[in-house]
């Protein structure tokens, strides 16, 4: 757009920190400018993106099927391994079938605009990911927002709504910035009395809550109260994509009426054949979860220790807040400088009080990576004043 400058901005500060080329694999250290920085960034949560395993599962696949598919799943893109692949992750996170679109944002897009009608609901966290949002947009369902977490807020959207209409609660199960989970048993109980749906995206909670890693709804033992649960293969999954899994009579519904999933090519077999290799590792070396989660509580007792507010986090996503888009790009920039890679999350991400740095973790980091990326960022932070800042800069005004 014309007269849009707000990059260049922050480009002429010497501040911008999007986009930054990696020139190695994704792994607890990465090559940047030919040099290793240790990455904290990664949302590779069990650290197998560079598993022998799945890299072997991707060239076999790419040796019979090829690159790719040449089209949507619903004329001549479905290939025997995306079945087998549905099959495996209904299995996995409990539901009678799975449905894998090409990727999580548009699985939340055709499923969110779909179910509901004109007539509907659709009931959202005010925290949720920005898929959900979008799908909502392009949905003709009446959209209602509740406060964060908030159940209170929650029942007094469910009780504006007509009773005989659809109700679909669409929530994260682990919130992407802030790192909490969703008060899913209340969220149930409420779902009930209103007689509500829920739809849990747990891009974030797959492989990483629950037996196995299976996500928020089996964490606390509600899988059969959880009318669909959405999940992505970028993050503990190590590679790209996306599934929705839910009754037969509803991914037959959506199989013939999500326009993401019918308009879009299919997932390329490489991609299907590495998700099926990262579930069945994670089902054979469950210590890989409890290794993430000892680097989880380590690095925030650390965090806390340095100084630090961690926010409500109680999960691998790890909130460091600045409360000022300023020093949150500061904090980016010379911690990358000094060889440690994180992400800020700015307004109009967040509100400009709660601008913050995403520190997350991964099975594979080391106690001597965690402890060293604490020193670099407090060090950092005492410099540059973080923890006495009185002020809250923002770059972005609504």
């Amino acid at each position: 757009m014309e007269g849009y400058n707000l990059p260049q901005q922050i480009m002429q500060l010497g501040l911008y920190p999007f986009f930054r080329t990696i020139e190695s694999e994704q792994d607890t250290v990465v090559k940047i400018d030919g040099r290793d920085v240790l990455m904290f960034g990664s949302n590779s949560y069990l650290g197998l993106t560079n598993h022998p395993k799945l890299k072997e599962a991707s060239i076999k696949a790419i040796e019979k099927y090829g690159s790719g598919c040449a089209g949507s799943r619903f004329l001549n893109g479905t290939l025997d391994i995306h079945l087998e692949l549905e099959e495996k992750l209904a299995r996995y996170v409990g539901k009678e079938g799975a449905l894998v679109f090409s990727t999580g944002y548009q699985v939340n897009l055709g499923v969110i605009s779909s179910i509901p009608g004109r007539h509907d609901y659709l009931i959202l966290d005010d925290l949720d990911h920005a898929c959900i949002i979008d799908g909502a947009r392009l949905s003709f369902a009446k959209v209602m927002k509740y406060s964060h977490n908030d159940m209170d807020s929650l029942e007094k959207a469910l009780s504006r709504c007509e009773s005989d209409k659809i109700k679909l609660i669409a929530i994260d199960g682990v919130f992407s910035m802030e790192g909490d989970i969703a008060n899913l048993p209340e969220i149930v109980q409420l779902a009930e009395k209103y007689n509500a749906s829920i739809m849990v995206d747990d891009a974030h909670g797959l492989g990483v809550l629950g037996t196995n890693g299976a996500g928020t709804a089996d964490h606390f033992g509600l899988t059969d109260k959880v009318d669909l649960i959405m999940g992505t293969f970028s993050k503990s999954l190590a590679s790209i994509g996306g599934f929705i899994a839910a009754d037969k009579t509803t991914i037959n519904f959506l199989k013939h009426n999500a326009r993401s999933l019918i308009f879009s090519a299919s997932i390329a077999p490489a991609n299907a054949a590495s998700v099926i290799a990262a579930v069945d590792l994670i089902q054979e070396e469950p210590e890989r979860i409890q290794r993430l989660w000892d680097n989880t509580e380590y690095a925030r007792k650390k965090l806390k220790e340095a100084g630090f507010d961690t926010g409500h986090s109680v999960t691998p996503i790890i909130p460091l807040l600045i409360r000022d888009d300023y020093k949150t790009f500061q904090l980016t920039k010379i911690a990358l400088d000094r060889g440690v890679f994180v992400n800020p999350v700015v307004s109009p991400a967040v509100p400009s009080t709660s601008s913050l740095i995403r520190y997350s973790l991964m099975a594979t980091h080391t106690r001597e990576q965690i402890d060293h990326s604490v020193d670099v960022l407090k060090s950092i932070s005492e410099e540059i004043g973080v923890f006495d800042n009185k002020e809250h800069r923002v770059f972005y005004q609504p």
